[in-house]
């Protein structure tokens, strides 16, 4: 599987897509506290098809959840389901079941097969709204789900995930590379040479606690409060940002090194 990931274009459309993201998690904490009161009343995990089931009589009733597709409300129960799974198979372990989480918090959804469809390169259909996207890259391989997601700053992106194979690449020059991460040192190579981080972190201290300081200093809840939040968050998408451009740059120009060697 390849993930390919593109930006949305700003447009007052966009709102439907924020309704449908905070519409998942109405829905998603409504399937958590259904589970709570299942096992607190009879002891047992609920049934993920009886859950279903119930949604989807819902979702007749409640106008809210019908802008989102079925198939996008069974996935978050199919979400729930696992990580119930893996909270019973290692709760020994520390594993914590899943809990509910903020609407603002709340973060994608998925579509499987219906609900979208492709109308050009960077045009895509989700029910009856046409979004326009940022094609950066070619989309190979056929297209499994989609996914809608948010980011801190409220930005929407497409993921979209394909079931591509890329060709075998031969190996160029068949000589082996050792690398070690370090706390202190990023990497050493196994010819002795370090390569040092530049701690973006660091870089940006001082925005980062001028914009803390702001936030501070706002009442919690308000909408200058809000505004100084995504002004940390757009601050710690910056350092975001800077490192996986580095991360990127420096294993292209190391693998085209040892190719060139």
């Amino acid at each position: 599987m390849k993930t390919y990931k593109f930006k949305l274009y700003q447009h007052k459309k966009n709102k439907y897509l924020h309704y449908s993201i905070n519409a998942s998690a109405s829905i998603y904490n409504h399937c958590i506290a259904l589970h709570k009161r299942y096992y607190k009343m009879f002891g047992k995990h609920l049934n993920q098809y009886r859950l279903m089931k119930h949604i989807a009589k819902l979702r007749k009733r409640i106008r809210y959840w019908q802008q989102l597709g079925l198939q996008a409300v069974q996935d978050i129960i199919q979400h729930i389901e696992k990580a119930y799974k893996l909270f019973f198979k290692q709760h020994q372990k520390g594993t914590r079941p899943p809990n509910f989480k903020k609407r603002r918090k709340y973060k994608s959804f998925t579509l499987k097969q219906a609900s979208y469809k492709f109308l050009s390169e960077n045009k895509r259909r989700i029910n009856k709204q046409v979004f326009k996207f940022s094609l950066s890259q070619k989309i190979e391989g056929k297209i499994k789900t989609l996914t809608v997601k948010r980011n801190n700053l409220g930005e929407l992106f497409l993921l979209v995930v394909t079931d591509y194979q890329p060709e075998h690449i031969p190996v160029v020059t068949g000589k082996i590379a050792g690398w070690d991460f370090g706390l202190k040192t990023f990497l050493t190579n196994s010819d002795g040479k370090s390569i040092e981080s530049p701690l973006f972190f660091n870089q940006l201290r001082n925005k980062l606690k001028a914009a803390n300081r702001s936030l501070s200093r706002k009442k919690k809840g308000s909408h200058n409060w809000y505004r100084a939040k995504d002004h940390l968050n757009r601050v710690y998408e910056e350092i975001s940002n800077k490192r996986r451009d580095w991360f990127w740059k420096l294993s292209n120009q190391l693998t085209d090194k040892v190719n060139r060697t």
